[in-house]
């Protein structure tokens, strides 16, 4: 942590770099709601590094989606998110000019994923999750 930095579960290195949260995610994962992490106070997330990486295909019959956001906001950051092709797909919410202050969290913000497949039972997806974000060294 930063020097005069409050005690935080967030991640925080001292250093001026780029953090990560990192969580795996697969079809046995449906309609479960998983913690990816916590990024700390003063974070500026950044949206264009901060996604899913499919590396294998959810197979479900309608729909193979994955919502991401906040303990209060399931899909802030992304809704419906396409898990049915191999690919990196970026984050696609609170983007614009009228909300891009949801890129900066003020307090410790826990990030968070849902996993929605629906149709014919899947057997087969796997797919990591990063959120990219750059700490407050001065706080």
């Amino acid at each position: 942590m930063a020097t005069g930095t409050a005690a935080t579960t967030a991640r925080q290195l001292a250093t001026q770099q780029v953090h990560y949260l990192r969580c795996g995610i697969t079809f046995a994962d449906n309609g479960l709601v998983k913690t990816v992490g916590t990024i700390p106070a003063g974070s500026q997330m950044i949206n264009l590094t901060s996604g899913v990486y499919i590396r294998e295909v959810f197979n479900a019959g309608t729909a193979n989606v994955l919502d991401i956001g906040t303990t209060a906001d399931d899909d802030l950051y992304a809704t419906d998110l396409a898990l049915g092709t191999k690919a990196f797909v970026a984050i696609d919410e609170a983007a614009t000019a009228a909300n891009v202050n949801t890129w900066y969290v003020t307090v410790d913000t826990t990030i968070t994923a849902t996993v929605a497949l629906s149709g014919t039972a899947a057997t087969t997806g796997a797919a990591e999750i990063i959120i990219s974000y750059i700490v407050d060294n001065d706080r």
